[in-house]
C-alpha cells in the first residue's frame, strides 16, 4: 500500500527532475520500449521512496527517513531522492526493465477475453504408433539433441502446440518448442530411438514436409534440459519485431557452409585490404566470448531482441558493405538478414544456411574457432580444441560455463576449477559480496535480480561504428 501511495503521488515535476540522466537511455528504445521503461523507472523510483518509510510512527502520522535525514512530506523525500540516489535509481530500473523484457520474450502469449474458446482437437493421427517399442528403448540409451526451425504459415498454432506437447511426451522428450503463425522453432532431447521418431513425425506432418537434413543434431540427450516447454508466441525466435513488419520472406542470400567457407577464405586471404566485407556474429556477447569465426565483428549484446536496435544506431557500419551474417542454427539470421535489408544500406547481405552447426559438420577445423554456446544444459559443445575465451578471475585459458552462484542472478561465468576452488563462484566480484550478504541475511529481504557490475557497466546497445 505504500508503495502504491508513493507511485499515485510521484507527481510530474518530480519525474521531470530526476530522469535526465535516463533521457540517454531512453532515446535509444522504441516509442514502445520507451513506455515500458517509463513504467519500470516510476515503480523503481516508488518502490525505493517506499522503502524508506519510517514505520516506527506510533501517532499514525507518515514519514520518510533517507541519508540521516526526516521527511514529513511526499514532494520533500521525493526531491532528495531524484537528486541523490538517482545512480541506485537507474540501477534498479534497468533491472526491472531486464526483468520486464524476459517475461515478454519467454512468456506464451495468452488468449484475448473476447476470443473464443479453441475446441478439442483430435491430434493422435499425428502421433506416431510406438506399441512395438518398449518404454525402455524409449527413456534409456544412447540420445541426442535436437535443433530446427521451419517458416511456414500455421493457421492455428495452438493445435500445433497441443501436437507437439503430446508427441513430445510419450517420446519422453525434454527441451523447448515455440509455435507462432510463422512457423515452429525447437530444440529437444532424449534417446536416438525417441529422437528419430520426432524427426519421422516432423517430416511426416503434411503442414511442414521438413526432410531429414533441416534437424541439427548432437550427443546428448532429455537430461540437458530440466523440463518441456512448449508453447505459443508472437516469434518463433524473440528479434521484438512484428513479424507482419518484417517478414522471413525478406532474408538474405543463403550460402551453403562450402559457399560460405569460401567466401570467408576469400575475405581473410585479403587481410586489412578488404573493407567491403563484413563478416557479422549475429549472436549474444556471451556465446561469441566462447567461439567465433576469425575476424568477424561481434556485438556485445545480451540478448538477439537488442540486435534491431544495435542496427539503427550502427547503420553507418554496413554502409554500402557485403555483409556475412551467421548464427547458431540459422534461425535468428533469417530474421536479423530481413532486418538489415530493410535499413536499404548494404549491397549485400548474406547467411549461412544451417548456421555454425551445419558449417562444423563439414569443416571442424575451419575458420570457427572455439566452443559452440548452446542453449541447454549443457552451455556448449566443440568440434576443435582451441579455446579463445579465459577464467574471469585469474586470466588463464578457460571456457566452460557456470551459473553465477548468487541468488536471482542469471548471468554465466567463466571461472577455472582452481578459481571456484578458491570461491570465485560468482560472475563479479560485487556480485560475489553481494552473494555472501545474501548468506547472511534475513531470507524475507528481497534482492533484485542481476544488480551488478556485468550488466551495470555494460552499455546496452554498444556504438561500434
Amino acid at each position: 500500500m505504500a508503495q502504491d501511495a508513493a507511485a499515485a503521488e510521484f507527481s510530474d515535476l518530480d519525474l521531470e527532475s530526476w530522469t535526465h540522466a535516463g533521457l540517454k537511455q531512453e532515446r535509444q528504445l522504441s516509442a514502445a520500449q520507451r513506455r515500458d521503461y517509463s513504467f519500470c523507472r516510476r515503480k523503481s523510483f516508488s518502490a525505493f521512496v517506499a522503502s524508506k518509510r519510517d514505520h516506527s510512527q506510533e501517532d499514525g502520522s507518515t514519514s520518510w527517513c533517507c541519508c540521516g535525514q526526516t521527511f514529513k512530506e511526499h514532494c520533500g523525500v521525493h526531491k532528495h531522492v531524484a537528486r541523490t540516489h538517482d545512480s541506485e535509481i537507474q540501477q534498479l530500473t534497468q533491472a526491472a526493465y531486464e526483468r520486464l523484457l524476459s517475461q515478454l520474450e519467454e512468456e506464451p502469449e495468452t488468449q484475448q477475453p473476447n476470443e473464443r474458446e479453441a475446441e478439442p482437437v483430435d491430434v493422435s493421427a499425428w502421433i506416431p504408433e510406438t506399441g512395438h517399442i518398449s518404454e525402455e528403448q524409449l527413456q534409456k540409451g544412447p540420445g541426442k539433441v535436437l535443433l530446427y526451425y521451419h517458416y511456414c504459415q500455421v493457421e492455428d498454432p495452438h493445435v500445433i502446440c497441443a501436437w507437439q506437447k503430446a508427441l513430445c511426451e510419450k517420446l519422453h522428450l525434454t527441451g523447448k518448442v515455440r509455435v507462432a503463425t510463422e512457423g515452429i522453432n525447437g530444440t529437444v532431447g532424449g534417446t536416438d530411438m525417441a529422437t528419430d521418431l520426432y524427426i519421422d513425425a516432423m517430416c511426416s506432418h503434411p503442414h511442414f514436409k521438413m526432410e531429414k537434413e533441416d534437424f541439427k543434431t548432437s550427443d546428448g540427450g532429455a537430461e540437458c534440459f530440466t523440463d518441456l516447454r512448449v508453447g505459443v508466441y508472437k516469434e518463433i525466435v524473440p528479434m521484438g519485431v512484428d513479424p507482419d513488419v518484417i517478414s522471413y520472406r525478406l532474408a538474405g542470400v543463403h550460402l551453403e557452409p562450402e559457399e560460405f567457407h569460401k567466401k570467408v577464405e576469400a575475405l581473410l586471404s585479403e587481410g586489412d585490404l578488404c573493407d567491403d566485407t563484413i563478416l557479422l556474429d549475429c549472436r549474444n556477447f556471451y556465446e561469441s566470448k566462447i567461439g567465433q569465426f576469425t575476424r568477424c565483428l561481434a556485438p556485445d549484446i545480451r540478448k538477439f531482441s537488442y540486435f534491431p536496435d544495435y542496427v539503427d544506431q550502427n547503420l553507418e557500419l554496413f554502409r554500402d558493405k557485403k555483409v556475412l551474417m551467421y548464427c547458431t542454427g540459422g534461425i535468428r539470421c533469417e530474421r536479423g538478414s530481413a532486418y538489415l535489408r530493410s535499413k536499404d544500406v548494404c549491397k549485400e547481405v548474406y547467411q549461412l544456411k544451417g548456421g555454425i552447426h551445419k558449417y562444423l559438420e563439414q569443416f571442424p577445423e575451419g575458420f570457427y574457432r572455439g566452443k559452440l554456446f548452446v542453449f541447454d544444459e549443457r552451455y556448449a559443445i566443440s568440434s576443435n580444441n582451441d579455446v579463445i575465451s579465459d577464467c574471469r578471475y585469474c586470466r588463464r585459458p578457460w571456457d566452460q560455463y557456470k551459473l553465477c552462484s548468487t541468488q536471482f542472478c542469471c548471468q554465466l561465468v567463466l571461472s577455472c576449477p582452481s578459481c571456484r576452488q578458491d570461491g570465485h563462484t560468482a560472475c563479479c566480484p560485487t556480485c560475489q559480496t553481494k552473494g555472501h550478504a545474501q548468506r547472511q541475511a534475513s531470507p524475507t529481504v528481497v534482492h533484485h535480480r542481476e544488480e551488478c557490475e556485468c550488466t551495470g557497466g555494460r552499455p546496452r546497445i554498444p556504438q561500434d561504428v
